[in-house]
């Protein structure tokens, strides 16, 4: 069962692996400060059910504060278990593979010549400010992080992931040059041609 595992499952309970016990709420935070940079942040719902399954499977522990109390947080904790298992997924080769690139921004400048000239300019440099804030939100993570014996890895990531999206704008910056150097539409392939 173990080996079915989705990435996702494996991600949940890599956060589960650091000191501490945590609640979903705090594993869905966490993964937005970090994880989100190099993989994804899943949703909350989709953290709880992992970590039901987690738990079904023996790799994660729960424990509810105040059973009677509707409002009471449950915590979770991976097990000598999951810890292992996590271990050899993580030192196992399994879903290696070249990284998945979905660009919903590149895929319309790929079919630009249905769109107005200043319509992918426009979603371009509105790209670039979006990920300039990225930027910033990586560096204040990393900077949180600074220091931290526990979390020298996500460090690393986080690194990669400062480096990734300073790229990304530089990527996107000569991608506005490339299209200021795109001759004139053809006539028939304007999008308001008749």
């Amino acid at each position: 069962m173990a080996d079915d595992l989705p990435p996702t499952a494996w991600a949940v309970l890599g956060l589960l692996s650091f000191p501490g016990e945590r609640t979903g709420y705090e594993l869905k935070k966490w993964a937005d400060a970090s994880l989100r940079f190099f993989y994804w942040s899943p949703a909350i719902s989709q953290i709880y059910a992992e970590l039901r399954r987690l738990e079904s499977l023996g790799y994660v522990t729960s424990l509810r504060s105040g059973a009677e109390d509707p409002r009471a947080k449950r915590t979770y904790a991976i097990t000598e278990e999951g810890r292992g298992a996590l271990a050899v997924w993580a030192g196992s080769g399994q879903g290696l593979g070249a990284p998945v690139l979905k660009h919903p921004v590149l895929l319309r400048v790929w079919l630009g010549h249905l769109a107005a000239p200043e319509h992918l300019r426009d979603l371009v440099t509105e790209h670039v400010a979006r990920t300039k804030g990225e930027l910033k939100e990586a560096r204040d993570a990393l900077e949180r992080a600074d220091g931290v014996e526990a979390w020298a890895h996500p460090q690393i990531a986080l690194r990669w992931s400062e480096r990734r999206l300073a790229a990304e704008v530089e990527l996107a910056e000569a991608m506005l040059d490339d299209l200021d150097a795109v001759p004139g539409q053809p006539p028939g392939n304007s999008p308001t041609h008749g």
